[in-house]
């Protein structure tokens, strides 16, 4: 069995999320375990409202052939990466009680570094 893979999503902005996304799919397609774990500003990335989709580079995205935020977000959640929100970072962000994404688990680190266990970390 493959070692799992966490993703530790810290940074808001849309080409970090995009390139979470990227290593979360990529890894879940080759059938590694995948957990990405969500907070502060990274939080941004699993509300139910998804304000990163409707960056323009989305557009500019689409335009060159590169799979968007659009596209591999929903493709994460059909490969079974386990998406997880940090509920501090919630709080943090001023998010608390904010809608997330119907498959989204809000926990904190004990949970993403017990999903990940003797896994590889990244960080973005």
């Amino acid at each position: 069995m493959s070692r799992p893979l966490g993703i530790l999503l810290r940074a808001g902005g849309h080409d970090a999320a995009h390139y979470a996304l990227v290593l979360a799919t990529g890894a879940a397609a080759i059938g590694r375990p995948v957990t990405l774990f969500a907070t502060n500003e990274g939080c941004h990335l699993l509300l139910a409202a998804a304000p990163l989709e409707a960056d323009p580079r989305e557009a500019l995205l689409a335009e060159r052939g590169v799979a968007g935020i659009a596209m591999l977000l929903p493709a994460a959640e059909e490969l079974g990466v386990a998406l997880m929100v940090c509920e501090a970072g919630m709080r943090a962000e001023a998010l608390e009680g904010a809608a997330l994404r119907r498959t989204v688990t809000l926990a904190g680190v004990v949970s993403f570094l017990h999903a990940v266990g003797e896994g590889q970390f990244v960080s973005l």
